[in-house]
C-alpha cells in the first residue's frame, strides 16, 4: 500500500468506523500499557518497601521527580500530538512530520538539562521534594538513575502521544508495556538477586526506560507512521514551537502541579513521620492504578476528539465524549468498590507496618470515594486540549492538581491534622468536577453545524 493509500485509509478509519467501537479500539493498547506502567509502580513500590518504611518514603520522593520530567515529555508530545492529528485530519502530512520531529528533540534536549541541573544540586532538591534526614540517603541513591533516564523519558512521552494521536495506540502499548515489565523482572533480580537494595531499583528503571524509547522509536524508523523523527523536520519557524507549547500547556500544569502538590504532601506529611509519607506514597500509586483504565478510555478518546475535529465532524466528537464519560464512569464504580472494600489489605501488602497502613487506610477510602468524581474532569480536560483549546484545558488541569490541591492541603492539615491531608485530595476532585460540567454544556451547545 503507498503512502497516499495508507494516509486515506487511516482518514477513513478515524472518520468512519463507529465511536464507540474506535474509542475503544484506540482506548484498548492504551489500558494495557498503563496497566502494565501502574502494576510496575506498584510492583516498585513494593518491592523497595520490603527494604523498609524510609526506603518506602523515598519512593514518594523520586516520585515527584519523575513527575517534573515527566511534565515536559507531556507538554510537547500533548502540544505536537494534538496539532498532528488535527493536521492529518486535514490531510497535511508534511505539517504533521513537522511538528512530530521537533517535539522529539526538544523532549531529549529538555530531559539533558533536567539531567544535569538535577546532579549540580542534588541534595537541595531531593530536599525540596520533601525528604526527611531519614529517608534522604534512600532518595539520593533512587533519583541518580531517574536522572540518568530522563532524557529517555521524556522523549517517550512524545512518542507514546504522538503515536496515540495518529491512531497507532497498539505501538505505543508495545514500548511502554516492554519497558513496564522488564522494570518488573529488573527490580527482583537486581533488588533481591544481586543484592543491590534501592540501588537496584534505579538501575532497573534507567535501563528499561532506554529499552521502552528504544522500542517506541522503531516505529518512525520503520515508516509505519506519517510522523518522522528526523532533524530534516525540526521547524525553522519559532510559530510552530509556541503552538507545540500552547496547546501542550495544560499537561505542564497538570504534571508541573502535580510534582508541587507531592512535594507540599510529602513536606505537610513529614511532620507526622515517614509512616506517612510511605502511606501517602503507596497510596497515590494504588488510586493511580485503579484509575488508569478510566484514564485509557480518555486516551482513547482524544485521537477521535482531535482528528474528527481537525475533519470538521463535530457530531462525532460529541458522541465519542459522552460515551467516554459514561465508560469511566462504569469502570470508576467496579474499582472504587475494590479500593472501599480491601483497603487495609491493600495498604498491608506494601508495608506491614501498622501506622502506615492506619494511616494508608484513611486516605485510600477517601479517594476511593472521589474516584466517582473524576470521570468528568478527566475527558473534560482532555476534549479541549485535543482540539487545541489550550486556555480552558490549562485552567480545567491546574484546578485539581494544584490550584485547588494545595490550598486544600494547606488548610486542612492545619485546621484538621492528619486527617485534612488524608481528604484534601477529595475536595479538590468535587471542586474540578462541578467547574468542568458547565464549561463542557456550553462548548458543545457553541458548536457550528457540520
Amino acid at each position: 500500500m503507498g503512502e497516499k493509500d495508507s494516509a486515506q485509509a487511516q482518514y477513513d478509519k478515524m472518520t468512519g468506523t463507529p465511536v464507540h467501537q474506535l474509542v475503544l479500539t484506540l482506548g484498548l493498547p492504551t489500558t494495557v500499557s498503563m496497566l502494565v506502567t501502574n502494576v510496575y509502580n506498584m510492583a516498585d513500590t513494593f518491592f523497595v518497601s520490603q527494604l523498609g518504611t524510609s526506603a518506602s518514603g523515598a519512593t514518594g520522593i523520586v516520585f515527584a521527580l519523575m513527575a517534573i520530567i515527566q511534565a515536559f515529555g507531556f507538554m510537547l508530545g500533548h502540544g505536537a500530538g494534538s496539532n498532528i492529528s488535527r493536521h492529518l485530519g486535514a490531510r497535511d502530512v508534511e505539517s504533521a512530520r513537522r511538528f512530530s520531529s521537533t517535539s522529539f528533540f526538544l523532549a531529549v534536549f529538555c530531559g539533558i538539562v533536567i539531567a544535569v541541573l538535577g546532579f549540580l544540586f542534588h541534595t537541595p532538591l531531593v530536599r525540596f521534594l520533601g525528604s526527611t534526614d531519614s529517608i534522604l540517603p534512600y532518595a539520593k541513591e533512587y533519583s541518580t538513575w531517574i536522572l540518568i533516564a530522563a532524557p529517555a523519558m521524556a522523549s517517550s512521552c512524545v512518542m507514546n502521544n504522538i503515536l496515540r494521536y495518529e491512531g497507532k495506540a497498539f505501538f505505543a502499548m508495545l514500548g511502554l508495556a516492554s519497558g513496564g515489565i522488564l522494570n518488573i523482572f529488573g527490580d527482583m533480580i537486581l533488588i533481591f538477586g544481586f543484592h543491590l537494595g534501592i540501588r537496584g531499583a534505579g538501575i532497573s528503571t534507567a535501563v528499561s526506560q532506554y529499552i521502552g524509547a528504544a522500542i517506541l522509536f522503531s516505529p518512525f524508523v520503520r515508516g509505519k507512521v506519517q510522523s518522522r523523527m528526523s532533524l530534516r523536520y525540526f521547524t525553522r519557524d519559532f510559530a510552530d514551537i509556541q503552538n507545540i507549547i500552547a496547546v501542550g500547556l495544560p499537561s505542564l500544569m497538570r504534571q508541573g502541579l502535580n510534582s508541587l502538590s507531592v512535594m507540599m504532601l510529602n513536606q505537610c506529611s513529614a511532620a507526622y513521620g515517614d509512616a506517612a509519607i510511605a502511606a501517602m506514597s503507596i497510596v497515590s500509586r494504588v488510586i493511580n492504578f485503579l484509575f488508569c483504565i478510566a484514564l485509557g478510555i480518555g486516551q482513547g478518546f482524544q485521537p477521535v476528539s482531535a482528528f474528527n475535529y481537525g475533519a470538521r465532524k463535530y457530531g462525532r466528537v460529541r458522541e465519542a465524549f459522552w460515551f467516554s464519560v459514561r465508560s469511566s464512569m462504569l469502570v470508576m464504580i467496579v474499582t472504587a468498590t475494590i479500593g472501599l472494600t480491601c483497603s487495609g489489605t491493600i495498604i498491608a501488602a506494601f508495608r506491614d507496618d501498622p501506622d502506615v497502613i492506619a494511616i494508608g487506610v484513611v486516605a485510600l477510602r477517601a479517594q476511593c470515594l472521589s474516584l466517582f468524581l473524576m470521570p468528568m474532569s478527566l475527558c473534560g480536560n482532555m476534549l479541549f486540549q485535543s482540539i487545541g483549546k489550550s486556555v480552558p484545558a490549562t485552567f480545567l488541569s491546574s484546578i485539581r492538581s494544584g490550584v485547588v490541591f494545595i490550598p486544600a492541603l494547606l488548610i486542612l492539615s492545619r485546621c484538621l491534622g492528619l486527617f485534612g491531608i488524608q481528604i484534601s485530595q477529595v475536595v479538590a476532585d468535587a471542586v474540578s468536577a462541578m467547574v468542568t460540567v458547565p464549561m463542557v454544556v456550553r462548548f458543545f451547545r457553541g458548536l457550528p453545524e457540520e
